[in-house]
């Protein structure tokens, strides 16, 4: 199998060929970055084949003289902007160019080429916004009003629609898949990844020495990246899927605050707290509220997937990666 992965370069376009390169597939990475270096070293290592090119993913042209090259059979749609407010004050139409121009870019381009059996877009459960601010409540794909509260969150439902018309006119095979809130293997500041998780803030202060300042326990359905991209895979090798949208989520849930005392049980320098009202708080949630945990009812029933890792087994094997990437 040969898949064309648009932000490959980026944290879950890491994870996504690293899984797919495992088992011994093609991955044809397009990214305006080069892959870095330790991830190159680790790909190496791998039974499968990538062939990395760079090129902007609004570039419609580039794209399909990429696939008429190479030939992929399938097309995840990953290239995006994480957009923080500063960003959305500083570069807002820059946010849209690539969220939802740049799919439409890749589904135009697959049109044209042709040989795309499937394409899976990745959309982002920030598309539920203000639906998900009651925890008590489950994000289901076909009851939960959209709401999306920044550009980001916006660009992506647009992106959803807008690819849904463009792969209705070219009688495409299209999925969407709306991610959980991700952390894990291969995360980092890219340049265009501005809201990074809370557990790798988390982590990032505890290799330092530092004390996190947490501004409250924060409980969420945290997805840890390799289980966000088993999802992807899912919804490419399923061969008949029973509905275009599904939630690509945890399954569970816990808090930063049980992530910090998996931590400070690893290693007992390491001290946080709950910000007391006169703290200042040195981990950004992003949002003021825990939000609604995602249901992944529909995936589990009409996929193969099933999700591996909790808090304990995401600890853990984040901590392996760690120490040894390769």
């Amino acid at each position: 199998m040969t898949v064309l992965v648009t932000g490959s370069s980026g944290f879950v376009g890491l994870a996504l060929a690293e899984h797919l390169l495992a088992r011994g597939g093609t991955v044809i990475g397009f990214d305006l970055h080069a892959p870095r270096e330790s991830a190159r070293r680790a790909f190496a290592a791998l039974p499968g084949r990538i062939v990395p090119l760079t090129g902007d993913v609004r570039d419609a042209d580039a794209l399909e003289a990429a696939m008429r090259a190479h030939r992929p059979s399938q097309l995840v749609t990953l290239a995006a902007i994480t957009a923080d407010a500063a960003r959305e004050h500083a570069m807002p139409q820059t946010i849209f160019e690539v969220n939802v121009g740049g799919v439409l870019a890749a589904l135009h381009a697959a049109s044209r080429s042709g040989g795309i059996g499937r394409v899976v877009h990745v959309s982002s459960g920030s598309v539920y916004g203000a639906s998900g601010r009651d925890p008590a409540r489950r994000l289901l794909e076909d009851r939960t009003p959209l709401a999306p509260e920044g550009l980001y969150g916006i660009s992506k439902r647009a992106a959803e629609d807008a690819s849904r018309r463009l792969a209705a006119l070219h009688g495409m095979a299209l999925t969407i898949g709306r991610l959980g809130t991700c952390f894990g293997p291969w995360e980092a500041d890219s340049g265009v990844r501005d809201t990074l998780s809370a557990p790798l803030q988390v982590l990032e202060r505890a290799r330092r020495g530092e004390t996190a300042i947490l501004p409250r326990a924060h409980r969420r359905d945290w997805l840890y990246v390799r289980d966000a991209v088993a999802a992807i895979v899912a919804l490419l090798d399923t061969p008949t899927l029973a509905h275009d949208l599904y939630n690509l989520a945890a399954g569970c849930a816990w808090s930063v605050a049980d992530w910090c005392e998996r931590l400070a049980a690893r290693d007992p320098r390491f001290t946080w707290r709950i910000a007391s009202p006169d703290d200042t708080p040195n981990i950004d949630y992003y949002a003021p509220y825990d939000r609604a945990p995602m249901d992944i009812a529909r995936l589990v029933a009409d996929t193969f997937f099933v999700p591996r890792f909790d808090l304990a087994r995401a600890e853990a094997d984040f901590h392996r990666w760690l120490d040894d990437p390769t």
